[in-house]
């Protein structure tokens, strides 16, 4: 099968995977210009095969001859077989990654209605949700993406300040989590509390409330607040919601993040189950 090369970096969708790749607000700027989300590994291409929505595969002759891309590559394409397939001439590939002998494919992924659907535009947000609050580390972030899917709750929400949730390292940091949630961002604290309509509890170190004294509380659908990883939860959001903390030795000082999530989120699991 023949696919279309690209041998240019002047080539128009070679300049939008540079942007998409690109950190911070030009990153994001660019994928809700173009409603794109760059996937690249085998392992993001495969969690996404058979998706309508993965619409663009780009891959190079060394990558068809590897089978596991060539497998994913004409398996996509059996299924949604409009979809387009670029051959990228192998020397671009190293202006692309910065690893040695990285898997030659990647694809370009529409963004779910949920992102590019303004705050205010959703009057509210029933059941579970997890909000984040100015966590800027792309790999904590996409930790808690994968917790959040594992422990079955499929709605997030990152205010302002977060890293953005559809970003490369995001995605890469959640292993394919992003196609089992609800993914809401840029998000302000009004716009936040407004719209949840189930109770907030903020992790945070010195709440007198312990987590393992709310049963009564995680019976029922909650939203988790987890904070930014220097400052925790915000001041504006803690005096307004209920704080609980993880009791943990008083030698150690606080715990990461991503693992303070996977606390609250798998004993609200368990309370559940008993």
């Amino acid at each position: 099968m023949h696919f279309e090369a690209i041998t240019s970096k002047e080539n128009s969708l070679f300049k939008e995977i540079r942007l998409l790749q690109a950190t911070g607000a030009k990153g994001q700027k660019a994928r809700l210009a173009g409603g794109h989300a760059l996937l690249e590994g085998i392992h993001l291409i495969q969690t996404w095969v058979g998706d309508p929505s993965l619409k663009t595969l780009i891959t190079s002759e060394i990558g068809l001859k590897n089978a596991e891309i060539s497998e994913a590559v004409y398996a996509h394409l059996e299924i949604c077989p409009k979809t387009k397939v670029y051959q990228l001439d192998s020397g671009l590939w190293d202006l692309l990654s910065d690893l040695v002998n990285a898997p030659h494919i990647a694809g370009l992924l529409d963004l779910p209605k949920s992102c590019l659907l303004p705050p205010q535009s959703i009057a509210s947000l029933d059941g579970d949700v997890i909000v984040l609050d100015r966590i800027q580390d792309a790999g904590n972030v996409g930790s808690i993406l994968r917790t959040a899917a594992a422990a079955g709750f499929t709605k997030v929400l990152a205010l302002s300040g977060c890293a953005h949730l559809w970003s490369s390292k995001v995605l890469r940091a959640g292993m394919g989590a992003h196609r089992l949630l609800d993914l809401y961002e840029g998000w302000s604290t009004q716009q936040m509390l407004s719209a949840v309509t189930s109770p907030i509890l903020a992790a945070t170190a010195d709440a007198n409330c312990d987590l393992y004294a709310l049963e009564k509380d995680l019976i029922h659908p909650v939203a988790w607040v987890m904070g930014s990883e220097g400052q925790g939860v915000s001041e504006d959001i803690l005096a307004q919601v209920k704080g609980v903390s993880i009791p943990i030795d008083p030698r150690v000082e606080s715990l990461n993040v991503a693992t303070a999530a996977a606390i609250c989120l798998f004993e609200t699991v368990r309370v559940r189950r008993t």
